[in-house]
């Protein structure tokens, strides 16, 4: 008959060096697959690093490209160098801000205050970007907007004398001319229809003076209508005119025959 004896648990034949040597190998693998991850994550964030920067350098060759282009007068070829460096460096207002002046000499005036508006939203604190607005605005005949952009630009650079000197005070008198050339249309709208009140006399028709004329009036158009001629015709080609009366109308003989009233 066997015999059973107590069952020992698990493990506890395992030495205690051999326990300490298993869990600082389990520590140094856990440190490893650490140092891994770490290695990723240090490795992804530099090849990040690397794409930026070479994203920004050659933005940078493109935009310098552009602006020797705009230079030589080749717009269309610069705006397209520009667009290309957008796709790089898709925040850079000044990109915005060239590519605005350029659309301005082309004379497209919709497409620059976007592309100014643009510049602006991305650098809020870049007078260039204000300035180059309130001219394309101008352009596009706002000119109150093109004020407020102006002053914008001053607030952030007060001692710029170029606008101070040439774009507000530009504005402001363009802004003067617009508001004396709708005074002077209000004016003269008031004074046509104050002519055309005046030009519709007030009658009383029930004035004696009306009603003598009407009268008068009235007898000659029955004058008129009492009497009638009449063209006839002989039959050897004699023309007579005759007149009749309504009571009694001349009626011709045999002889004769009507060829027109």
């Amino acid at each position: 008959m066997a015999s059973f004896g107590w069952k020992r648990k698990i493990g506890e034949k395992v030495s205690k060096a051999t326990s300490q040597q298993f869990e600082a190998e389990a520590a140094d693998d856990k440190d490893l697959a650490d140092d891994d991850e770490a290695n990723w994550v240090h490795a992804t964030k530099r090849r990040k690093e690397i794409l930026l920067e070479d994203c920004v350098k050659k933005s940078k060759e493109l935009k310098d490209e552009g602006a020797n282009l705009a230079e030589n007068k080749r717009y269309r070829e610069a705006i397209h160098k520009w667009d290309e460096a957008l796709q790089l460096t898709p925040e850079d207002a000044t990109l915005y801000e060239m590519k605005s002046q350029v659309l301005m000499s082309l004379h497209e005036m919709f497409p620059a205050v976007h592309a100014a508006e643009m510049a602006v939203q991305r650098n809020p604190r870049s007078w260039d970007a204000w300035q180059t607005l309130g001219r394309a605005q101008l352009g596009l005949g706002e000119i109150a907007l093109a004020i407020r952009s102006f002053q914008v630009s001053l607030h952030i650079f007060p001692v710029n004398p170029e606008v101070w000197k040439e774009d507000l005070s530009w504005a402001r008198k363009l802004h003067e001319q617009q508001k004396a050339t709708k005074t002077e249309a209000l004016q003269a709208l008031a004074k046509e229809k104050e002519l055309a009140q005046e030009s519709i006399p007030d009658y009383d028709f029930e004035s004696d003076e009306i009603v003598a004329v009407c009268a008068a009036i009235a007898e000659k158009e029955k004058a008129l209508s009492a009497a009638k001629t009449v063209v006839i015709v002989s039959a050897s080609g004699a023309v007579e005119t005759v007149t009749e009366k309504e009571n009694c109308p001349a009626t011709p003989d045999e002889t004769l025959f009507i060829r027109a009233r």
